[in-house]
């Protein structure tokens, strides 16, 4: 199968891409290299399969970009894992969360319609629960309000997914990824953040009491997830759950990281941040059911891999 992966060259589209060159697809990545981290970090994701892919350095906020580059080329699927990432920084530009992750991915949407695409995956985000009061998340739950605009985004971008499918015959899955961590994980994120911080004896930030809870899926999972959906034959719109259906408490993954790297956290603590949700638990027994979603990496086991990934990688230094 020809399939694009949008965010080819970020953290988890590096691994999907690897994952499915593997299984002997023709892949294209588009990806804007941009400047929210290190874009030198990028192409070091796709080093290894640089030569066995296309690469198209192209923005999605560009249309007639887009339009031409599904009109040069025949995609089959298209996995849409680029976004503006992030709660924090979307409150304080939400204009270019909303044009990169709704107005992006209305143009892939309308090119993909226009040019016959089969398939489309959408990265969406366990953000979209917002403060839910019933726990675990399930994909049924009637959702009124996020807390952040990129929250905001997730879900519309999810709503226009339904709405092409329904109108254009689109088949198109929507996967909630809940705090993925791995190899290569954003350097913005906690876990990546927190190690990085801790080895060079620096302060960590820590806001509120530590008692904040995630559902950390390891990246293996994930990918794992995401293959299993490309390959989906139900409804032609559908949503699914990918974590681990596990919650840690943000005090007991810093003591992870530090028993892991057997350094000392120096801790700086601070007021809760607006737009951080108290807790995010993945009901996935959907995912069981229907993709086959078998999540096998418990934060034990995968921290210590992403640990040792980290004090290897140059970023240790």
């Amino acid at each position: 199968m020809r399939i694009l992966v949008t965010g080819g060259a970020g953290f988890i589209g590096s691994h999907l891409v690897e994952k499915l060159l593997s299984l002997g697809h023709d892949i294209a990545i588009l990806d804007d290299f941009n400047d929210f981290y290190d874009p030198q970090i990028k192409r070091q994701n796709i080093a290894a399969v640089a030569k066995d892919v296309e690469i198209h350095h192209l923005d999605l906020r560009d249309s007639g970009a887009v339009r031409n580059l599904f009109h040069r080329e025949k995609f089959e699927a298209i996995a849409h894992l680029a976004a503006r990432a992030g709660v924090r920084p979307s409150i304080q530009n939400p204009q270019l969360y909303y044009d990169t992750n709704v107005d992006g991915t209305l143009h892939l949407l309308d090119a993909a319609r226009v040019t016959g695409v089969e398939r489309f995956i959408f990265a969406s985000s366990s953000s979209v629960y917002g403060n839910s009061k019933t726990i675990p998340f399930s994909e049924d739950r009637q959702l009124i309000q996020t807390l952040s605009p990129y929250g905001a985004t997730k879900i519309a971008g999810e709503f226009l997914c339904s709405t092409y499918s329904h109108l254009y015959g689109m088949r198109v899955v929507a996967l909630r990824y809940f705090t993925v961590y791995g190899p290569r994980q954003r350097p913005d994120l906690a876990i990546h953040q927190f190690t990085r911080r801790i080895h060079a004896g620096k302060p960590i930030d820590q806001f509120g009491d530590g008692t904040t809870r995630r559902d950390y899926t390891y990246i293996d999972d994930i990918i794992q997830g995401t293959i299993a959906a490309l390959k989906y034959d139900g409804p032609m719109f559908d949503i699914f759950n990918l974590g681990e259906n596990e919650t840690i408490q943000l005090r007991d993954l810093i003591a992870g990281i530090e028993n892991a790297l057997g350094e000392k956290a120096k801790i700086n603590r601070l007021p809760e941040q607006p737009g951080d949700m108290p807790v995010t638990y993945a009901d996935i027994s959907k995912a069981r059911e229907l993709l086959g979603y078998n999540p096998s990496t418990r934060l034990s086991d995968g921290l210590p891999r992403f640990i040792e990934w980290f004090l290897q990688s140059s970023l240790a230094k």
